[in-house]
Formats: C-alpha cells, structure tokens, sequence
C-alpha cells in the first residue's frame, strides 16, 4: 500500500468516526432534560423521607435533648 493510499484511507475512518459520533450526540440530545428530573424527583423523594424521619417523635426529642445540652454547657 503506498503511503497515499494509506493516508487516504485513514483520513476515511476518521471522518467516519466524526460522523459516527457526531450522529450519537445528536440522538441523545433529548436524554439530558429526562435524566435531570428523574434526579429531581428522587431528590424530592429522599428530602421527604428525611422530613418524616425527622419530624418523628423519638427523633425530635433526641434533637431537642442535644440542643438543650447545648445551650446548657458550662463555658
């Protein structure tokens, strides 16, 4: 093969790669605006599940116990 031909032929697959991703970025265009809101609704999902946690008995008068130690202490 001679040296022409060669860089043809590599010049060839790298166009064809630049087009192979090319069109992949292109498909995918739509899949970021999907993935942000299933990452929000999960979030909302977990800031729920925190909130009952939280607001639970048992573990808001553990948190008001470490707050009044807290404003307690001796400095």
């Amino acid at each position: 093969m001679s040296k022409n031909a060669e860089k043809t032929e590599r010049a060839e697959r790298a166009e064809r790669a630049w087009a192979w991703l090319w069109a992949r970025r292109c498909r995918d265009s739509g899949m970021v605006t999907s993935e942000y809101a299933m990452g929000i609704v999960a979030a909302v999902g977990f800031a729920l599940l925190l909130y009952e946690v939280v607001t639970s008995g048992q573990v808001r008068a553990e948190l008001q116990a470490i707050v009044k130690r807290a404003l307690s202490a001796r400095m």
